[in-house]
């Protein structure tokens, strides 16, 4: 004979039925703002939380209640779905999911728990799609702005440590913001520019497309160049057949143009790594510019230089999809160390 639910277990079983319903509208609102094979996928995650949402409908019975709200996260989740779609949403719905209680809860199926498992790497293969497509740009610009703001930040307190007059550590600050943006960018661009050749340079010739018609049947030397891919013998010589009977050779392997997207443009880089590695360079230098000066004007450099690391880090932890508080505790340790350790330097060569 079946007991009665308690009224702990109906407050849970409705936070779990609001909780689903708020997850299934993030997947809906996301995929308003996708198209193709993406849409569908994400309509498909919201099919599935309505699957679970009917499971904990059915054990409520009657007790269902007015519709409930689902949980802080879910509900910033949805108005971040709204307002950008982007892959900052994929990534935190895909920490949503690595902490479903489904596993541990005795209500929930087993195969509820492993829907959620799953639902996690869907959205992690989701949000590395736009991983990939910003990560050039991206890496340069928080690498830009994270080396602008441990460099300078060392910068500002070695020479400051030495004893220098405020005017000095000022022109210092900003000598350093400039040259560090310059070099950064150009040294973005170089290594952006030079990748994306090398992926070009691994592109067939167009030369070579036009010879396959020519080739000799008998001997298809096409055979060695799938070999030197390497291949083995007997599926490069059947994948030669199959390039001599079509004559398409290098339609399906040239490098994938999601490549070339990863890696961005050399100018595009540059200017983002210029761009952020000045922004971040800037703010240890704000308290002097403001007139602040010893003591003071350190203390308020290093908290403001903290807070953007903090920022940074919260930002790399949400895209990597791991623990933005750990990730911005290593930021603010590695740049305070560096900080500190030029710091010291500079007291004892100013002693």
């Amino acid at each position: 004979m079946n007991t009665a639910p308690s009224a702990r277990d109906i407050r849970r079983w409705r936070q779990y039925l609001a909780d689903e319903r708020a997850e299934a509208a993030v997947y809906r609102d996301l995929a308003g703002r996708r198209t193709g094979e993406e849409r569908d996928i994400l309509l498909a995650l919201a099919e599935a939380e309505g699957r679970h949402e009917e499971h904990w409908r059915k054990l409520l019975g009657d007790n269902v209640g007015k519709p409930g709200r689902g949980g802080l996260q879910a509900r910033m989740l949805r108005v971040l779905a709204r307002r950008f779609g982007s892959v900052f949403v994929l990534a935190l719905a895909q920490r949503a999911e690595t902490r479903s209680p489904y596993s541990s809860d005795a209500d929930a199926t087993s195969a509820m728990a492993a829907d959620e498992q799953i639902h996690e790497e869907v959205v992690r293969a989701l949000a590395a799609r736009g991983r990939s497509r910003l990560s050039g740009t991206f890496r340069a610009a928080v690498f830009g702005a994270n080396d602008g703001l441990v460099s300078n930040l060392a910068l500002v307190l070695g020479i400051s440590g030495s004893g220098a007059s405020n005017q000095f550590v000022l022109l210092t600050g900003l000598a350093g913001l400039l040259a560090g943006a310059l070099s950064m960018g150009a040294g973005e661009y170089v290594s952006v520019r030079s990748q994306r050749e090398l992926l070009e340079a691994s592109n067939p010739a167009e030369s070579a497309r036009d010879a396959v018609p020519k080739l000799d049947v008998d001997a298809n030397e096409l055979g060695l160049v799938y070999r030197a891919r390497g291949m083995s013998a007997a599926d490069a010589d059947a994948r030669a057949a199959e390039v001599l009977r079509g004559h398409t050779f290098g339609d399906d392997e040239t490098t994938a143009p999601d490549d070339h997207e990863s890696v961005g443009t050399g100018l595009g880089a540059a200017a983002a790594s210029f761009s952020f590695f000045a922004s971040g360079a800037i703010i240890p230098v704000l308290p002097y510019l403001f007139g602040l000066e010893g003591y003071v004007a350190l203390a308020v450099a290093a908290v403001l230089v903290g807070i953007a690391l903090l920022g940074t880090g919260v930002v790399v932890g949400l895209l990597s999809g791991g623990p933005p508080l750990k990730r911005a505790l290593r930021q603010l340790a590695i740049g305070y160390g560096a900080a500190a350790a030029t710091y010291v330097l500079g007291l004892l060569f100013g002693a």
